[in-house]
């Protein structure tokens, strides 16, 4: 059995049932030129490079009580009809159509009793295309991991390449072990490994304290329960809502240089730009800035192929307060550069995080208890929002011969957080999806639909900038 990982036990045990914790990505293709392109032939390559994909073939073993974190063992009795499956969209299959089909199978958790996740092949979209919407838990995947899975599943040519003839195998030992035997160790990790844990954190954290106090005395630095209460925070439900946009990612890279800060400045900048306007029709824009939750990937050149979950988190200001598009840009970019700059020195302190010392029954009573207790409602929201962005593959994909129209990327709702915004670069393109709990956040495709506007804005604000 392979024992799981502290953060990806509290992705696992963190999840209500009003908390998915699957992280999902819709395909659009265009099978014009693949006149062999059927789900058939989806189905049969995605079995057939199982043995490319370790942790689709595993299966959860939990941990009695929740007392040491749970397990991955292989998979003995996988049925790939469970996990491919087939549905087709109502006419005329639009962008809302496809998107209402989106919402409702995001509303359902994955089951986990089978492997933890689905790929769904959609059929009926618009001008003959076909949508695929993969569900993959975010114990065993993140932004960077996801996309180095698309480099399994998809191919860089339209040609098929031939399957793989090696298993990859990352499960040494893939014996089950008895309840007695789980019980036996969960004791052992709570009361001998646990206090030790624990200690450790503790130095490493006043260690951290103190590097931090020392630096933000400097810098102003957006921190977590200092977000405004808004709109998008609220009680969560299961219900999801679905929306995604594009934009063309050189006009992005362009204001990066003539405006001297990153990509992902830019990114945050214009879903500022789209929730301000959404907020200020609905006059619900709040004073202060909002607060957004950046996950950055802790991933090296050594564990880059892992299975599983190494993220950190970023909080950055998205000015929201400030009606000038380049100063709004400016003032994000001040604030992610601080957020770095304190990541990178933390980072040297780090041993281990509060994932790797807490049982993950704890976490999960905890999540619960904030759910039940209804904190969504009157506590502080830690962020208003998470805006994740993840570098994509720069050459044009192809499914089963099939092109790779879009990809539009996904994250989790959590902590009364109604809308989640996931960017990926993929081609010429910069591709938003946008998750959100209808109940606050009705009809996110409104705010989708200002990201264009917003990089028009910015463009003729930035013109207008290089012109003086």
């Amino acid at each position: 059995m392979l024992r799981m990982a502290g953060q990806d036990a509290a992705f696992l045990y963190g999840e209500t049932p009003e908390w998915h914790m699957h992280v999902s990505s819709m395909l659009t293709v265009d099978p014009t030129d693949a006149p062999e392109f059927s789900f058939e032939m989806v189905r049969d390559l995605i079995v057939e490079r199982l043995p490319g994909l370790p942790q689709f073939r595993w299966r959860l073993v939990d941990s009695p009580l929740g007392l040491d974190r749970p397990g991955w063992v292989e998979e003995t009795d996988f049925d790939p009809d469970f996990h491919i499956r087939r549905i087709a969209v109502r006419s005329p299959g639009g962008e809302v159509e496809l998107g209402e089909l989106i919402s409702r199978l995001m509303s359902y958790k994955l089951d986990r009793r089978k492997p933890l996740w689905e790929m769904w092949f959609i059929e009926g979209v618009a001008d003959g295309r076909v949508a695929l919407l993969y569900k993959i838990h975010h114990a065993i995947i993140d932004g960077v991991s996801g996309a180095g899975l698309a480099e399994i599943i998809l191919d860089i040519t339209p040609e098929i390449r031939p399957a793989p003839t090696e298993v990859r195998e990352s499960i040494d030992d893939g014996r089950i072990p008895s309840t007695v035997e789980l019980l036996i160790s969960g004791l052992w990790n709570t009361f001998a490994r646990t206090p030790f844990r624990t200690m450790r954190f503790a130095r490493q954290s006043l260690w951290q304290g103190a590097t931090a106090i020392g630096m933000s005395r400097s810098r102003h630095l957006a921190t977590p329960y200092s977000a405004p209460r808004c709109s998008l925070n609220g009680e969560l439900t299961p219900h999801r809502g679905f929306a995604g946009v594009s934009v063309e990612l050189a006009r992005v890279k362009a204001l990066r240089h003539t405006l001297d800060v990153k990509v992902n400045d830019i990114v945050l900048a214009l879903c500022a730009d789209a929730l301000r306007g959404h907020l200020l029709e609905n006059d619900e824009l709040p004073k202060a800035p909002l607060l957004a939750q950046c996950p950055v990937s802790l991933r090296t050149d050594v564990d880059r192929d892992d299975v599983g979950s190494k993220v950190g988190s970023l909080f950055a200001s998205l000015a929201t307060d400030i009606e000038d598009p380049v100063q709004r840009v400016q003032a994000i970019h001040q604030s992610t550069t601080s957020a770095k700059e304190i990541q990178q020195a933390l980072s040297v302190h780090r041993i281990m995080g509060l994932t790797d010392t807490t049982p993950p029954g704890l976490i999960g009573l905890a999540a619960r208890t904030y759910s039940a207790a209804g904190l969504s409602r009157t506590a502080p929201p830690p962020v208003n929002l998470v805006i994740s962005n993840v570098p994509g593959p720069p050459i044009p994909l192809y499914l089963a011969g099939a092109r790779v129209e879009r990809l539009l990327p996904m994250g989790p709702l959590l902590f009364g957080m109604g809308l989640n915004i996931t960017v990926l670069s993929y081609c010429d393109s910069l591709d938003f999806g946008f998750i959100s709990c209808p109940e606050l956040v009705p009809d996110p495709g409104s705010i989708a639909a200002r990201v264009p506007k917003a990089l028009d804005d910015l463009e003729l604000a930035a013109a207008g900038l290089h012109g003086r």
